[in-house]
């Protein structure tokens, strides 16, 4: 939008699919446990954020000024409570109509967005982007180029370093996703067994330092789901979300460890790729102990924490279904104690 305001007109290289043909590929997964690589719920029209909670809220103080951004999503369908709101939240069921209405607008000023491609390769001369190259086939000239590449285009990030330009490490968070009844959580946040109908879904925060490490929760989404996030047939992620009226009866929340590159068993100075290859390593193990499925490998809060396998489950709004085992076997120890002594 920027782009367009400043009198450019951009070219968006897609990998994915349109909205709504991404809509085949989200069922696939869902019900077929069938992983497309290049579109799911994060690769396509709006990356992840199509089909994300659509919290407008952060806690950092570096972003600058975001108000414009959300007048434009605004201008684009989102309610004018977002403007107002401490905790904006524009809820998954309104995304992606949004999303579509600002390709439509990208479009008719004279941008174009491309999908299903690809980018493959791309040269550079004095540091300084001379061409992309698209499905590995044909080339593009630009001098420009922005790489929107998100948290699951790990191959951009290799082949950035294969190219010779300069990446390195930096810390993330790894965890689990807990679910909750939302009327659990309601009892406990507002002191009573009934839900007071003025008051809108509860959530909570939880945030502490274990063993030297920041374990804290992370996208809470009250009255929502889980949803299964692969980009690769071989791994297992998940994230949540929750519909503009927050009224589904589960809520959920990551839990995550906060995770410097120095703090993974298999570190190594300036090795740029340390902590995604740890990253894929859980995301594999997890579908290995799911059945080689999309199901995800579950165990109750209590059972977690005394250390065996679940008998039964309560109802869950994942779809593809729970696998019941130890998480503290499949888990890094380094992520699972902390994530106990948390809990």
């Amino acid at each position: 939008m920027r782009a367009i305001e400043g009198g450019l007109k951009p070219v968006i290289y897609e990998r994915g699919k349109d909205v709504r043909s991404r809509r085949r590929d989200l069922a696939a997964i869902n019900k077929e446990h069938i992983v497309n690589p290049e579109s799911n719920y994060c690769f396509g029209e709006g990356g992840a954020g199509t089909y994300s909670d659509g919290k407008l809220y952060t806690r950092s103080k570096k972003r600058g000024n975001v108000l414009k951004a959300m007048e434009w999503f605004v201008d684009f369908g989102a309610t004018p409570d977002i403007l107002v709101d401490a905790h904006p939240h524009i809820g998954t069921n309104k995304l992606p109509q949004i999303i579509t209405a600002m390709r439509e607008a990208i479009i008719e000023a004279g941008g174009e967005v491309r999908f299903n491609e690809k980018l493959t390769d791309l040269k550079h001369e004095n540091g300084q982007v001379t061409s992309i190259q698209i499905n590995d086939s044909v080339w593009y000239d630009y001098d420009q180029v922005i790489l929107a590449t998100g948290h699951s285009a790990r191959d951009i990030f290799y082949l950035l370093h294969n190219r010779g330009i300069k990446v390195e490490a930096k810390p993330f968070a790894i965890g689990v996703r807990i679910e909750h009844s939302q009327s659990l959580i309601d009892q406990i946040q507002y002191h009573g067994d009934d839900q007071n109908p003025y008051l809108p879904p509860a959530s909570y925060s939880l945030v502490e330092q274990v063993d030297g490490l920041g374990v804290y929760s992370f996208c809470m989404c009250p009255g929502g789901i889980i949803a299964p996030c692969a980009t690769d047939i071989e791994e297992v992620v998940t994230n949540g979300w929750s519909p503009s009226k927050r009224n589904n009866p589960y809520s959920n929340s990551g839990i995550v460890v906060s995770v410097s590159p120095q703090d993974l068993p298999n570190y190594k100075e300036n090795d740029p790729f340390v902590c995604l290859e740890f990253q894929k390593k859980v995301e594999y193990d997890c579908w290995v102990a799911a059945g080689k499925t999309q199901k995800v490998p579950a165990q109750r809060m209590t059972d977690f924490i005394a250390g065996k396998v679940s008998t039964d489950f309560p109802k869950t709004s994942y779809q593809p279904g729970l696998t019941a085992v130890d998480l503290n076997e499949v888990l890094p120890d380094m992520l699972a104690s902390r994530l106990r002594k948390l809990l």
